[in-house]
């Protein structure tokens, strides 16, 4: 299908939203734009940490713009495909499609268009290997981890996987070879979620279970595994956010060092705190902890290429 006939055949799909600009608001709100941020950031920092500062701008921004299709695909099937569920659950009932503001078929032919050209943009623009990345990533998330949720607490470890993949399409679209750097990348963004999303779990898990998803706040309400899971991921992220900054000749990778095992010491500590006591504000301390730590360390790896 082309794109001007894709586009038609969206402009034909009766809208509920009266205004072109709640059409627009809707559909922002259908890609995730906090989740699509992160992801951007991270396939920046994987790129710049690869070449070691030296990328060249439009080739980013051709990454980056591919990169959003996926992003953006990806979050579109993923509500299509748990509607129903997200209209049970006060958290997302006023999500554009359980609340009727956007049909369902816009959502398919939105989804589908965005998939295709982020697959377009990075396959001709990029590499194939970023365009491979971006659709593993895609595959994994709408194909594998969505249908999981209500299936299995397993899911949480899938939707790790899922999120921390983003970054081999920054890798991979400069060219250069997977090394110890980008696997020690993956493991923090793997082990971060834990902390992240057990938090979100307990926090949420009332949505959760009358949404019929398989969290681990749901099928252990006690909420004591969800809290050993934080806590071990936390504890193991301590000394793997060390490994993207070994083998750099100056000083930069000491000042990260410090900095990086300060934040994951914090995080660690929020997430002891929510095991022992299992309760709203731990959660949201912990909650708050994550969201400092990921952007602090993707900051401080951004960096070190220049100083």
């Amino acid at each position: 299908m082309s794109t001007s006939v894709t586009t038609s055949v969206i402009a034909d799909i009766p809208l509920k939203t009266s205004t072109w600009w709640g059409v627009l608001s809707d559909v922002v709100e259908l890609t995730k734009p906090r989740i699509s941020i992160l992801v951007l950031i991270t396939v920046t920092v994987a790129a710049h940490l690869a070449s070691w500062g030296h990328t060249e701008p439009g080739l980013i921004a051709w990454t980056l713009i591919g990169t959003i299709g996926f992003a953006a695909s990806a979050s579109a099937f993923n509500q299509w495909l748990e509607v129903e569920r997200d209209a049970m659950m006060p958290r997302t009932a006023e999500r554009p499609l359980p609340a009727g503001r956007l049909p369902s078929a816009f959502v398919v032919l939105f989804g589908g268009f965005m998939l295709l050209g982020g697959l377009l943009v990075t396959g001709l623009f990029v590499n194939l290997a970023a365009a491979g990345w971006g659709l593993l990533t895609w595959a994994t998330y709408v194909l594998v981890y969505t249908p999981l949720k209500t299936r299995t607490a397993g899911n949480t470890a899938v939707g790790a996987v899922a999120g921390a993949l983003p970054l081999f399409i920054g890798w991979s679209a400069v060219g250069v070879p997977l090394d110890y750097r980008a696997w020690g990348l993956w493991l923090i963004l793997f082990l971060w979620q834990f902390p992240h999303f057990m938090a979100i779990a307990w926090l949420y898990r009332f949505d959760y279970a009358k949404g019929g998803f398989q969290m681990l706040t749901t099928v252990d309400p006690s909420g004591r595994r969800a809290g050993v899971q934080a806590v071990l991921a936390a504890a193991v992220l301590v000394p793997v956010s060390l490994v993207p900054a070994l083998g750099l000749p100056n000083s930069a990778a000491v000042g990260y060092m410090l900095a990086a095992c300060l934040l994951g010491l914090g995080q660690l500590v929020l997430a002891v705190w929510f095991l022992g006591t299992r309760n709203e504000v731990s959660a949201r301390w912990l909650l708050r902890g994550s969201l400092i730590y990921l952007p602090a360390v993707m900051l401080l790896l951004a960096i070190l290429p220049w100083v």
